[in-house]
């Protein structure tokens, strides 16, 4: 499972995104946008805004911090999901 997210230094929900990450285990890649330009550019063209947090999962794009937009992505995994 490839994740990444897309935040910036003093965003409440960003801080919130990456803390179900960790509660779930889900190792993920994180890119601030303030400090790195070339994740400004790349996280607008997957998400056609500037807001945050925008999270990549295996593909599928989440902006902002929805839960179960976020929980259902990271279920849909074929790793997480067995049984079929």
């Amino acid at each position: 499972m490839e994740v990444k997210i897309y935040t910036t230094t003093l965003c409440p929900y960003c801080k919130m995104a990456k803390n179900l990450l960790r509660k779930k285990g889900v190792a993920y890649e994180e890119f601030n946008v303030e400090s790195d330009a070339s994740a400004a550019k790349e996280m607008a063209a997957k998400s056609n805004q500037m807001g945050v947090p925008v999270l990549d999962i295996n593909g599928k794009i989440i902006v902002g911090f929805d839960r179960q937009a976020i929980e259902k992505a990271l279920a849909s995994e074929p790793q997480n999901s067995e049984a079929i």
